[in-house]
């Protein structure tokens, strides 16, 4: 019984890298044969969840706060961060292109889960307000809206784009006299 822990116990600490400095990145890599997919499904769902949290938490109250008053040229309830109109502009740009993707991210993952009208139309009011904090906390003469909108819209067109790429990549690779695997005979189900 004894040697019996022993040997769970070795296998244990040959677990542990040695040289942590050298080998503790490879050690949390993804692994298929250790890792399984709704591990792995449930770890990406927490990560996109926090930065989604932590983004759309960026947009609705920026950097710096919101002016109060409406002295010096500023106008009150607009984003103090805003009168850096490049560094403002970025981080508006990224924030939003953050948010969207994870917002992509959690929408994939949860494809077909249960209620996942109820999630799609959840993120989709998440996005509305998320646009609509943005557009009352910036001063419009600083910002061109229409790049703030390509950014939110980049991530689902970029997945669709590779999606059909995908697609259209499969389809080409098929040959017409390609064998089909039921009976070894010539697929010729396309004509």
């Amino acid at each position: 019984m004894e040697e019996g822990n022993r040997n769970k116990c070795d296998r244990q600490r040959s677990c542990i890298p040695v040289k942590i400095g050298e080998n503790w990145f490879r050690r949390f890599q993804y692994d298929p044969t250790r890792d399984s997919a709704s591990d792995v499904r449930n770890i990406l769902l927490i990560i996109a969840t926090l930065i989604a949290t932590v983004t759309f938490q960026g947009g609705v109250n920026p950097p710096g706060g919101i002016w109060q008053d409406n002295d010096d040229g500023h106008s009150a309830g607009r984003a103090i961060y805003a009168s850096q109109q490049i560094a403002f502009y970025v981080f508006l740009v990224s924030n939003t292109f953050a948010l969207s993707t994870s917002l992509l991210v959690i929408v994939c993952l949860t494809y077909r889960f249960p209620l996942v009208f109820e999630i799609w139309v959840a993120t989709a009011s998440m996005m509305v307000t998320y646009a609509s904090a943005i557009f009352a906390v910036t001063p419009h003469e600083s910002v061109r809206f229409r790049y703030v909108m390509i950014a939110g819209a980049l991530p689902v067109i970029c997945r669709c784009i590779f999606q059909m790429s995908g697609k259209l990549n499969n389809r080409s690779k098929q040959s017409p006299n390609s064998v089909s695997p039921q009976n070894g005979a010539p697929d010729n189900s396309r004509d």
